[in-house]
């Protein structure tokens, strides 16, 4: 909760200000019954217009002065509420874009999504509210209870006991709400959860038929989420009617106790009129505290889970070392691994071990096997999104670990299994790895990754519009826009993992000559299950449950590395893989 507070540095007049006015409003609202109660005692009983009016106009003057107090309080509390909101959205967005992969993991996109939306709107709102009322509404349960004492001390003994009863039926609804408030932001993450997996699984869920399980799955942690806020909501629910009720049934005895000390004129009946006003004052704000209460706990709660995100800490530690392309032309090795293993958080077995292997500058590597075998696992160590468990991984002969994350990422062209695109255009798209790269470049990309042509034919070509995750285009297209992507700028190592599982053999083939063609100097690694992919790289890696079985030419595992020959003839006839 700490390290939340130094939010609120650069609104420390807000703070200040916003329960400052709402005092003052408080104030001027508990001049109100005696002003009342002095025109009914001493202008009515008098027939004093004169009087009715001057007092009048007071009335008119405190409610024009608490308004603009209150408006004043309003501003101040909104601008420091939004102001904390905003910077503590800011930089949660920036750290969680700090976590490496096995923190993310960890903690799952659905809640990092719920707690920098749904938990910092919480915070707000509970800003918002404290800064306007905390001070208020305290202020007026004490004022009133001091005015009416200052009018009548005996009455008054009915009113302390009322505002007794009060006070505790709002400490035994809010004891028994706030932990369930809790449950329902953790049903909350569960609902945004699935809707997020429902919405970017349609198609699949719709391919399988499988609307009804998936609706069914969702109404039951639909009716969690209704059933913990039903039960909330019902205890929560009694806080109005039983304060109602000890309020009006304090105003009742007052009105009897009142009523003898008016028969012997101890008080006048302005005066009484008075006491039910206060009375009413501090029943308000005893609701108004209970609301605060119910705020400032769930903005608690989410803090908690917001600060909860920012203590997430990468293991990772970032290099020191900045450095440019030129790096990689004094390595003859543009990637090696030596005796690296990894096992991912929470893992028994590992998903790599022992592996040792060179890419030679210029050389294109083929990784090959089957499901879960480590593929992507080997060439996300390159880009360093997981650190080794032991062994080290090396980029232009350096440790990988001692690259600043920008350095050894601007050398590197990623294209990921699944093809992701970004909202804007082709252009913007084009442009992630190399921001400012000339349309020539992009159009070189776009042919090195047999993408010109459809891009072409498009309206817009360049500008043309593209979708939230490129829905707009096709798997090929969508593939070969994220492979031109990589090639922009001409990187010293490009990774394709298997990210030309949607291409044709015909346009997989023209992809692979031109990456050929392309580069003497681009070290290129393909990662695939396809044997025509991988078979005519310098180098072939076979990989089986985490271990390096094979690695060599196709020529040399055909005749070699049994995983591999089985893996060939699984997909090619024993002519067609002796074939070169």
């Amino acid at each position: 909760m700490k390290t939340l507070l130094k939010y609120f540095k650069g609104f420390e007049k807000e703070t200040i200000i916003a329960p400052l006015f709402k005092m003052l409003e408080a104030c001027f609202e508990l001049f109100v019954p005696l002003v009342t109660a002095r025109i009914i005692d001493i202008g009515i009983k008098s027939s004093d217009r004169r009087y009715i009016l001057h007092q009048g106009i007071l009335l008119v003057i405190l409610g024009i002065v608490g308004l603009i107090c209150s408006l004043t309080a309003q501003y101040f509390a909104a601008k420091a509420g939004m102001g904390v909101g905003a910077n503590l959205r800011r930089d949660l967005y920036h750290h969680i874009n700090t976590l490496d992969y096995e923190a993310l993991d960890r903690t799952g996109t659905s809640t990092l999504i719920t707690r920098i939306t749904g938990d910092i709107n919480t915070i707000q709102t509970g800003i918002n509210l404290f800064l306007r009322l905390f001070m208020r509404a305290p202020f007026l349960v004490v004022g009133a209870t001091i005015m009416a004492f200052f009018i009548s001390p005996k009455v008054t003994m009915f009113f302390v006991i009322a505002l007794a009863l009060i006070g505790m039926t709002i400490t035994i609804v809010m004891k028994w709400t706030m932990p369930r408030y809790k449950k329902v932001q953790e049903f909350l993450d569960q609902v945004v959860l699935h809707t997020s997996e429902n919405y970017s699984g349609a198609r699949v869920v719709r391919a399988f038929a499988r609307e009804e399980d998936e609706y069914q799955e969702f109404a039951k942690v639909n009716d969690q989420l209704f059933l913990t806020q039903r039960k909330a909501g019902r205890v929560s629910g009694l806080l109005n009617p039983l304060t109602y009720a000890f309020a009006n049934l304090g105003i009742v005895v007052i009105m009897i106790a009142s009523a003898d000390e008016v028969n012997i004129g101890g008080l006048g009946q302005g005066e009484v009129i008075a006491l039910t006003n206060y009375m009413t004052q501090v029943l308000l704000a005893l609701l108004i505290m209970a609301n605060l209460i119910i705020s400032v706990t769930r903005a608690f709660s989410s803090a908690a889970r917001v600060s909860e995100v920012f203590a997430l800490k990468p293991k990772m530690v970032e290099g020191e070392r900045a450095v440019s392309e030129a790096v990689m032309e004094k390595s003859e090795a543009a990637v090696a691994f030596d005796h690296v293993s990894f096992t991912y958080h929470g893992q028994a077995k590992a998903a790599l071990q022992d592996i040792s292997f060179q890419a030679k500058r210029g050389s294109t590597i083929g990784v090959i096997g089957g499901t879960g075998s480590g593929k992507t696992t080997l060439v996300n160590l390159i880009e360093r999104f997981y650190d080794v468990d032991c062994g080290q991984v090396l980029v232009g002969n350096t440790n990988v670990k001692e690259y600043t994350y920008h350095s050894l990422r601007a050398l590197i062209g990623l294209v990921p299994q699944k093809a992701v695109l970004f909202t804007g255009t082709i252009r913007s798209n084009m442009q992630w790895r190399k921001p400012g790269a000339s349309d020539e470049e992009i159009w070189a990309a776009l042919k090195l990754a047999q993408a010109k042509e459809f891009v072409e034919k498009k309206t817009n070509q360049l500008a043309e519009r593209v979708q939230a995750e490129g829905k707009n285009f096709s798997g090929g297209q969508r593939q070969r826009l994220t492979i031109a992507r990589a090639f922009v700028g001409n990187p010293p190592v490009v990774i394709l993992d298997d990210s030309a599982s949607a291409l044709d053999f015909a346009t997989d083939k023209a992809l692979r000559q031109g990456i050929k063609n392309h580069s003497h100097e681009t070290t290129t690694f393909l990662v695939s299950q396809r044997v025509s992919t991988v078979r005519s790289a310098d180098q072939i890696l076979v990989l089986d449950n985490g271990l390096l079985v094979g690695k060599g030419t196709h020529e040399e595992l055909f005749s070699t590395c049994q995983i591999y020959r089985e893996i060939c003839l699984s997909q090619l006839s024993k002519e067609e893989a002796l074939t070169s």
